[in-house]
């Protein structure tokens, strides 16, 4: 997320689009190896408590116990209806902004 953020702070640090552009496309050349590198190396190369340490980030049986996926995937539905309800709002009042200015 980082490495995402500091491409956002750059891109909108420079004006001249041409420039921009360039040093964008450089900086990407040099982060996707390293998000590689994050992302899929270093948390193998030692013991984790997350599920999928050793190669397998799948959720098979023996990644969640059963009581655990009783409260994951309730917890899961739960964020992403939160989040739908947050987008309706800011939608809801967008529109309403829309509609006091005309």
């Amino acid at each position: 997320m980082l490495l995402y953020f500091a491409y956002l702070v750059l891109r909108n640090a420079i004006d001249e689009e041409q420039k921009r552009a360039k040093i964008s496309a450089i900086y990407n050349i040099f982060a996707f190896p390293m998000m590689v590198v994050l992302l899929f190396v270093l948390p193998r190369l030692s013991d984790s408590l997350h599920p999928g340490n050793g190669g397998n980030p799948g959720f098979n049986s023996y990644d969640l116990d059963s009581r655990m996926r009783a409260v994951f995937y309730p917890a899961c539905l739960g964020w992403i209806l939160v989040g739908y309800w947050i987008y309706t709002l800011k939608y809801r009042l967008r529109a309403l902004d829309k509609n006091t200015t005309v």
